[in-house]
């Protein structure tokens, strides 16, 4: 158990977070059950994990703080329903990938990786309680509702495959067979919590709590980080340069702390990292400037960074020299043991193989033959014969 009061252990699950869904569940685990709270948090493994992926491994490591008993599910039939992905066999490659980057993260920002439990989904989610339970759960939901469920997490196109409405019914059975009290989430997984929440006391299982997370804005458009969107996000493996290049083009606009991804990521991603490190309400944002653009900056509280930035004290040059030299130094350690683990980069290659480059084709030229306008025709032999022997014939 842990050695927090209750109240300490609530507010650190909570910490952070843009929303709560029936906190009283959490609470009775914590004060009334005195037994630690379980919890599960998902991630369909599709694109390479990027940046954004700092936000839920901080969350879980104030989980693990808390003294809560946190189950890291690896979604790969997930991964291979979410429409125009990948094939199964690449999504299992994927699915290694995943484990290995985030307890790479975990271990970069100090916290303990031996406490979580991974479990791959296909591992449960093909057993026959589980496809009954999956068919119990389709003759309740309507086909709209689902439909809403995943919208804002399985893509979209014009004509959906069936498969983008299995999606969020299994997500809602998967807290009934990972045995948790709480779901973990981004904000952007509120639809299928709120269809979990509605329908899972229908098949006689008990109402979960939800947690979820702020999204991390896209650095050129706003909106969430993407992995889809190449330019929206920072890979975790990615080149100090690249890095620096990709943060130069980010929307910052002089002023500006709207809709600004590079101020959100300090927020939400550095400052949580920062007292997971060097304890609660610590703060250090350093920007290291030549002198003669006045020399180095330091802030010590994020509003202090914000408001110097509204009020263009800070300018976006500066904050961006700042986030590229943060973003480095987070990357560092999980570079370095990519680099070092044969078997970490055998699961990148073959989960993520380049494209296949199409050869060009060489185009055939066509014989037409002679009876088409601007043919070069062939002399019939006959005719060239007896024009000769006119010749000879007029001479």
């Amino acid at each position: 158990m842990s050695e927090l009061t209750p109240e300490q252990q609530f507010e650190l699950i909570t910490r952070g977070l843009q929303e709560v869904l029936n906190p009283q569940i959490i609470k009775n685990v914590l004060e009334v059950e005195k037994r630690p709270l379980k919890v599960y948090w998902g991630t369909a493994p599709t694109g390479k994990p990027h940046c954004g992926y700092f936000v839920p491994m901080v969350k879980l490591a104030h989980l693990l703080k808390a003294g809560v008993e946190v189950t890291v599910l690896v979604a790969d039939l997930h991964a291979f329903l979410d429409n125009m992905k990948a094939p199964l066999e690449v999504v299992q490659h994927r699915a290694k990938y995943y484990e290995y980057v985030i307890k790479s993260i975990l271990k970069s920002i100090n916290v303990p990786v031996d406490k979580l439990k991974f479990v791959l989904g296909s591992s449960y989610q093909l057993t026959a309680d589980y496809t009954l339970d999956l068919f119990k759960l389709s003759n309740v939901v309507s086909q709209n509702d689902a439909k809403r469920a995943g919208a804002d997490v399985v893509k979209q196109v014009a004509n959906p495959l069936l498969s983008g409405l299995i999606y969020p019914l299994m997500q809602v059975l998967d807290e009934q067979y990972l045995d948790c009290d709480v779901q973990l989430g981004g904000v952007d997984q509120r639809k299928i919590f709120v269809l979990a929440e509605e329908n899972i006391q229908s098949l006689g299982y008990k109402k979960r709590a939800h947690l979820m997370n702020r999204m991390v804005p896209g650095l050129m458009q706003g909106g969430k980080m993407s992995a889809s969107d190449p330019n929206s996000k920072i890979d975790l493996l990615e080149e100090p340069k690249i890095v620096k290049k990709k943060i130069n083009q980010a929307f910052c606009s002089p002023g500006n702390i709207e809709d600004n991804g590079l101020l959100a990521f300090v927020k939400n991603v550095l400052a949580p990292i920062h007292e997971l490190k060097y304890g609660d309400n610590t703060f250090e944002f350093f920007i290291d400037r030549p002198e003669k653009y006045g020399g180095p900056i330091s802030y010590k509280t994020y509003q202090e960074l914000e408001d110097s930035f509204a009020k263009e004290e800070l300018n976006p040059v500066d904050l961006k020299s700042g986030v590229a030299d943060a973003i480095n130094v987070l990357l560092t350690p999980i570079i370095e043991e990519y680099k070092t683990n044969k078997e970490f980069q055998d699961a990148e290659s073959k989960g993520y193989p380049p494209p296949e480059v199409e050869k060009k084709k060489v185009k055939k030229v066509k014989n037409r033959g002679t009876r088409f306008p601007g043919s070069e025709k062939t002399p019939d032999p006959e005719v060239v014969a007896e024009k000769l022997e006119e010749t000879k014939i007029n001479e």
